[in-house]
């Protein structure tokens, strides 16, 4: 075993001493294998499928770059996505614009830009929509956010498809929402989505919810005569964190999918709609680590050991947030032997800023780098300066390279916005 931790082909301890810590590093080849893993699964294996990145799980330009050049789609849920899309000319119809509180302003937005899709959320929106398009002479082109009433069994604050939920119409009002979409001049409605929740681990949740949006789809063309002509299927496909995390290769997800509703259209004589996907995470949540510094080792008698690192929250607040597991290693002791267990603290005058419980290393100190795993997605996005810490400098690998594709934010930036 090598006597240091590597990642993407890199020695991490010696990415620590070059760009400092805290330090976000991501592998472009494990992103870009990813990308191409599920289009061969999915818009390569069956017609009219479309696979849509979804960019709140991790967003840089390189990252844009990157779904533009494997001619990926594009999900984006603010005005702040969307101008990164915009600014490095993503081809708008790749584009789909999701969130349950998009802003007049965003949506005028992305009318203008032309995005290829508008998930709506609620019938408030499918008025305001038809009506700032109204304004422009255009037609949005949109589909219903369903929300199935599903139970996907994951933590409450990452579960989205259950009856009591802010996103999505309930099927209990889906009928209005048609009726209102058939009374708009300026939407165009294509179809329906869901998405029950984040880090799943096995399919039952996804099979049940399309079930039940095969069922939407037979009661809409029952009773208003509405043909389903796209259906997208959202994401939150489960990846390896720790060793209790068994994650199933995304066919497991996507085929038996993609064959109920073929079987179910091939039943009725139907024409099976067009199929879309949108997994974040999957593509980028093993592609990254997290590097830190050892700054202090102290012992509880009888209690608890724990390892302070130049972290935590600001950098990565899903332990805090929804007591996300991750595991780590010891990046310039990675060839000695786990003696001692070791709580790692973020350092942040919060007592729930804990990174990692109970941790097996070998003996530990301050100045060892500590390298945390499978945090490519919903680290760097949901970075704060909490405690008036910057932002971490996001380094990318490619073939064994490493450049800085963010920079690490200054103080002075900290402050540059103030009066």
């Amino acid at each position: 075993m090598a006597e240091h931790f590597h990642f993407g082909g890199c020695d991490t301890v010696a990415l620590a001493r070059e760009f400092g810590t805290p330090l976000y590093v991501v592998s472009e080849d494990d992103m870009l294998a990813r990308m191409r893993e599920v289009k061969a699964a999915f818009d390569d294996k069956y017609e009219r499928a479309k696979t849509h990145y979804a960019s709140k799980a991790f967003l840089t330009k390189d990252m844009i770059r990157l779904a533009a050049s494997e001619d990926l789609g594009l999900d984006v849920v603010s005005g702040g996505e969307l101008h990164g899309a915009m600014a490095l000319g993503f081809p708008p119809e790749r584009i789909v614009f999701h969130g349950n509180g998009k802003t007049p302003e965003e949506i005028a937005t992305g009318l203008d830009y032309g995005v290829g899709r508008f998930v709506c959320d609620s019938v408030g929106e499918i008025e305001l929509l038809n009506r700032l398009a109204g304004e422009r002479g255009a037609t949005a082109k949109i589909l219903i956010r369903v929300t199935p009433g599903v139970d996907s069994h994951t933590h409450a604050y990452i579960s989205t498809g259950q009856a009591d939920s802010k996103f999505g119409v309930p099927l209990s009002v889906l009928l209005d929402a048609l009726d209102v979409c058939g009374r708009m001049e300026r939407v165009d409605l294509m179809g329906f989505h869901f998405h029950i929740g984040s880090q799943l681990l096995e399919n039952s949740s996804h099979l049940l919810a399309v079930g039940i949006l095969l069922s939407v789809i037979d009661g809409a063309r029952a009773t208003c005569g509405f043909v389903t002509r796209e259906l997208n299927l959202g994401g939150g496909f489960g990846v390896h964190y720790t060793s209790n995390d068994k994650a199933p290769p995304i066919g497991h997800f996507i085929d038996p999918m993609v064959e109920k509703i073929e079987s179910y259209c091939a039943e009725r004589g139907l024409n099976r709609p067009d199929l879309s996907i949108e997994p974040g995470r999957w593509i980028v949540a093993e592609a990254g680590v997290t590097l830190y510094s050892v700054v202090s080792v102290k012992e509880i008698p009888g209690v608890r050991s724990y390892a302070s690192v130049d972290g935590g929250l600001p950098d990565n607040p899903r332990p805090a947030l929804y007591q996300a597991e991750y595991d780590a290693v010891v990046a310039n002791k990675y060839d000695r032997k786990a003696t001692e267990t070791m709580t790692i603290a973020g350092r942040c005058c919060e007592t729930g800023d804990i990174l990692i419980r109970d941790l097996r290393v070998p003996p530990i100190k301050p100045g060892d780098v500590l390298a945390v795993k499978s945090t490519g997605a919903y680290c760097h996005s949901m970075a704060s300066n909490y405690n008036k810490l910057p932002f971490p400098a996001v380094v990318a690998l490619r073939g064994g390279v490493p450049r800085v594709s963010v920079r690490r934010q200054t103080y002075d930036e900290l402050y540059e916005r103030d009066a």
